[in-house]
């Protein structure tokens, strides 16, 4: 049996191919080398600033209303609209006569949002029961000089997001002292998602059982009102809520995104030092 001949090997290409990146090149490689090294070395910082951002523009909206500025703020709506349904019934109110303007079926202390509808020109002509309808004119309606200026965030949100700070910043504290380690998942799924889970559905379903024009339900929409009869969720449930996620989610996450950045860290450093690129190492 006649054997195959074994190709030559093109000894050129090899060397060619383990030659050292030069020139532009290796100052982009070592560029972006140095780049992640400074993000895994300040991760947390970075992280912090990009949910202060986050939560700090829907804040900005209201004041900038209340300025006068209508189109920077409504800009901010605008570009937040996607990310939630903004409506004016589950949204926090700055500069106006009460922080929260809720639903008559919240049952809250708060004067409910239905007193204030007849002088608000979004919901004119607007029928309270229907759900759908109602829905619309709250994400429409901004606020006024009476009640205030929502913002571009409801209370929910907010809540998530400005804990996930609040959580950012004492991560930030504690970890100098001692080493936390990541929430459990089931601890996350019984404090931070069935709360948030619970609360937000049965909402969701209750609405959905319910005819757009306030007449009894019947058939499946009947069955499924009594498993989730129509409710709406008092201002302190959601902020409660949103603070639990918010806080499990940090808990849950960070201690494990603090491992993998210490190792990459601790891999770019070295490599950084042994070809001349990172002169000085400071301590964290």
């Amino acid at each position: 049996m006649q054997k195959k001949p074994i190709k030559s090997i093109d000894l050129n290409l090899i060397m060619a191919q383990k030659q050292p990146i030069t020139g532009r090149q290796r100052a982009i490689v070592i560029g972006l080398d140095k780049a992640i090294y400074l993000l895994s070395k300040h991760w947390l910082a970075a992280f912090n600033l990009l949910v202060a951002i986050y939560v700090g523009l829907p804040l900005l909206a209201p004041v900038l209303m209340n300025a006068g500025a209508v189109a920077p703020a409504r800009f901010i709506y605008t570009i937040y609209g996607p990310m939630c349904h903004q409506m004016a019934s589950r949204s926090i109110f700055i500069f106006g006569e009460q922080p929260f303007y809720p639903r008559e079926i919240a049952h809250s202390a708060y004067k409910p949002i239905e007193e204030y509808m007849p002088d608000i020109p979004e919901f004119d002509g607007i029928n309270k029961f229907n759900w759908a309808a109602f829905t619309i004119a709250a994400r429409k309606f901004l606020g006024n000089s009476r009640m205030g200026y929502k913002t571009a965030l409801c209370a929910r949100d907010m809540s998530i997001y400005g804990f996930i700070l609040l959580g950012g910043l004492l991560y930030g504290v504690l970890r100098r002292r001692r080493n936390i380690k990541g929430m459990p998942a089931w601890a996350f799924l019984l404090v931070g998602l069935v709360p948030i889970g619970l609360d937000g559905f049965s909402q969701l379903f209750g609405y959905f059982a319910t005819p757009l024009d306030g007449s009894a339900a019947i058939g499946f929409a009947a069955a499924m009102g009594k498993i989730f009869p129509l409710r709406e969720s008092p201002p302190l449930i959601r902020t409660a809520t949103g603070a639990l996620f918010g806080l499990s989610l940090v808990w849950l996450i960070y201690p494990h995104v603090e491992i993998g950045m210490n190792e990459t860290e601790a891999g770019l450093e070295e490599k950084l030092t042994r070809i001349g690129a990172l002169e000085t190492t400071n301590d964290k």
